[in-house]
């Protein structure tokens, strides 16, 4: 082979049978595809090809992605776009508020890709979006799925938090041994200490974190991220399969087991999480309304508990 031939990637491994999904299909699909489009806005279900847009678009939810969809950083495990991002589109809070109303939705999620190239990193932005859902639809509640803020100013946090959304969200990922060739724009501690400060600053928020499991982590040390989180004072723990977007992205290590998952969910739960959703297909905001639900339910139970025992 001479140097000017190109390399072609391995093959990717054959995804089992638990992990495989329907086709997207039907009017409901593609009413919420073409609402997307007129308000011109990205999703995160598209962008990075999540395998539950069948599913959640066919029940009229999507995961809404704020501030475009070209990120500044590479992540070794995601399929969207790096690039230099365009201007902030002072009319995208408007658009998500609008598409939440004409969805009927009673709990939306809201995302971005990273914009370290803005000031505050985007974080004005999801507070307008948040202000602008509570002034049309304000029966809806509201979960965000923010990047980690690395080295932008503490105000950038407290400003989300001041606009008091429902669920703050915020993804390690993985464990702190693969954040180098994973996560290398990012740093594990300082994802930590950033929804810390949310539950510092509001307890009243949930807040929210998922892992992805099957990129050669070690089980103890998913047991550990586990102790930081609950240290942290995380509420929710979402844990699914990696599934590897193209032959560029990192590599699929294992295809974790549904009863691997089990164990997981049993070990999160016996560590203190109000709720926990681990499976092969579970994402950050899949069945996330329904999981706000049990969330809400799973504190106050919580607190009859407390109340008890006083």
């Amino acid at each position: 082979m001479s140097e000017a031939d190109p390399v072609t990637p391995p093959p990717r491994p054959r995804k089992p049978d638990w992990i495989r999904v329907k086709a997207p299909l039907g009017k409901a699909f593609s009413e919420t595809r073409e609402l997307m489009r007129r308000l011109n806005l990205a999703t995160v279900c598209e962008e990075a090809a999540c395998p539950n847009i069948g599913e959640c678009w066919t029940k009229k939810h999507a995961t809404v992605m704020i501030l475009g969809d070209t990120c500044t950083r590479a992540c070794a495990f995601c399929n969207v776009k790096t690039g230099m991002p365009r201007a902030v589109d002072l009319s995208e809070p408007q658009h998500v508020a609008d598409a939440a109303a004409e969805l009927g939705l009673q709990h939306i999620v809201v995302t971005s890709v990273d914009r370290d190239d803005l000031p505050d990193g985007g974080a004005m932005q999801f507070v307008k979006v948040i202000e602008a859902l509570r002034r049309t639809t304000p029966g809806t509640t509201i979960e965000i799925l923010t990047p980690d803020f690395r080295n932008k100013a503490d105000s950038a946090i407290e400003m989300i938090v001041a606009a008091r959304p429902d669920v703050y969200n915020h993804n390690l990922e993985t464990v702190p041994r693969l954040y180098p060739t994973i996560r290398p724009g990012a740093r594990y501690y300082a994802s930590l200490r950033l929804l810390e400060t949310v539950k510092r600053l509001d307890p009243t928020i949930f807040t929210k974190s998922g892992v992805m499991v099957g990129l050669g982590e070690e089980r103890l040390e998913v047991h550990q991220v586990m102790d930081d989180m609950r240290s942290a004072g995380i509420d929710f723990l979402t844990m699914g399969q990696y599934l590897q977007p193209t032959g560029k992205h990192a590599k699929v290590a294992e295809f974790v087991t549904p009863k691997t998952f089990e164990a997981y969910a049993a070990i999160a739960r016996a560590k203190g999480f109000l709720l926990v959703a681990a499976s092969p297909l579970t994402r950050s905001s899949y069945h996330a309304g329904d999981d706000f639900v049990k969330l809400r339910d799973a504190r106050t139970a919580e607190l009859a508990r407390k109340a008890a025992t006083a």
